[in-house]
């Protein structure tokens, strides 16, 4: 049996940032996930993928932005249950909550906050009959290693931010990269369409538009794809390929969590985000992509700020009728490092005489 504070479903970048923002606070956390490694999707999807939003950071890795979370929740010392998937919630009469998982595991606490993006994933695979011949020889649904691509012939399918960023960033690793969009317009943001277009000019992507991946040659590899433009009198392009990365999205599931009695919206667990992002199960919170509110933006940054107005909220669950005055971290320093830095001060002083 394990007891916590704030149990927290979810190991990403959100659920760790809500053990730091619960840490201010001197609350206990302790974080499930189905993954073998905290970090989420950031390190078993994408580690080597760029992020460009997060704030004081122009640009990091997502791999690099997990580990930079566990370096800041370290001194509160989270406890983890990798490798088990959240199965079971089961209201205690005591108040407290018990979440089992699928490996038997029971946890205990007065608080649990869901913070499992958007669940479990499943690669949106575009119609090519022959696409899964090539899976795991030259077709990949995600970008785990840019090295793997180094020197090679890629092409990108996809008009979203994924496939902008992906052509973007292997045009400096790959010897070719191909990006194919089934229209002119891409969806991603503004400032990667106007890169991939400036690389696109200098040679270094070649843009493919109007236009679909039809087939894939190989024989034990891939070798090539022939592109199908929309327009049948501009026929079709035969284009080299070591790898085809086809990129349309995931198909998120909740998984277990979508049976426990949660307000559930377009496959996200409502909650109430005028107050506390609370779900209609009082004690019961919910924080960053998978969650929905009016005028929700499905950002990481969204995350942080939920998972720290969260905890105000949480505090209260946790210590009932207790008052608490927020600090500011520049005034009252942060509990583990500003303890650290006081012994170390000592040393130094009695070092000095």
């Amino acid at each position: 049996m394990i007891e916590t504070d704030l149990l927290i479903i979810g190991a990403g970048p959100t659920g760790l940032f809500t053990v730091f923002e619960a840490g201010l606070l001197k609350l206990r956390c302790h974080l499930i996930d189905a993954l073998p490694q905290p970090g989420g999707q950031c390190a078993e999807i994408y580690p080597k993928k760029p992020i460009y939003d997060i704030p004081a950071y122009p640009e990091i890795l997502a791999g690099d932005l997990v580990e930079r979370l566990l370096e800041q929740i370290r001194p509160f010392q989270p406890g983890f249950t990798l490798g088990e998937r959240a199965e079971t919630l089961k209201k205690l009469e005591d108040g407290r909550f018990e979440v089992t998982t699928n490996q038997g595991t029971r946890h205990r606490a007065p608080v649990v906050v869901i913070a499992g993006g958007l669940g479990s994933f499943e690669p949106r695979k575009p119609e090519i009959a022959n696409l899964t011949d090539f899976e795991g020889r030259g077709v990949a649904y995600m970008v785990k290693d840019p090295e793997v691509y180094r020197g090679g012939k890629v092409v990108i399918a996809g008009g979203g931010d994924s496939a902008l960023d992906w052509a973007i960033f292997l045009s400096e690793v790959a010897a070719e990269v191909s990006l194919v969009h089934r229209r002119n317009e891409f969806r991603g943001a503004l400032d990667s369409v106007e890169k991939a277009a400036a690389l696109a000019a200098a040679g270094r992507i070649r843009l493919i538009t109007e236009a679909q991946v039809d087939r894939l040659y190989g024989d034990t590899h891939l070798e090539a794809v022939v592109v199908r433009y929309n327009e049948a009198e501009k026929g079709e392009a035969y284009v080299e390929a070591d790898h085809l990365i086809p990129l349309f999205g995931l198909s998120p599931k909740l998984g277990p969590i979508g049976d426990w009695g949660l307000q559930i919206e377009k496959n996200a667990i409502v909650v109430n985000n005028a107050y506390d992002y609370q779900t209609s199960i009082p004690g019961v919170y919910a924080v960053g992509d998978v969650n929905t509110y009016p005028g929700k933006l499905k950002l990481i940054l969204s995350g942080f700020h939920e998972a720290a107005v969260m905890c105000q909220s949480a505090y209260q669950i946790v210590h009932p009728g207790k008052r608490y005055v927020m600090k500011y971290t520049t005034v009252g320093g942060i509990a583990g490092f500003d303890g650290s830095l006081k012994e170390a001060a000592k040393e130094v002083v009695q070092a000095l005489g």
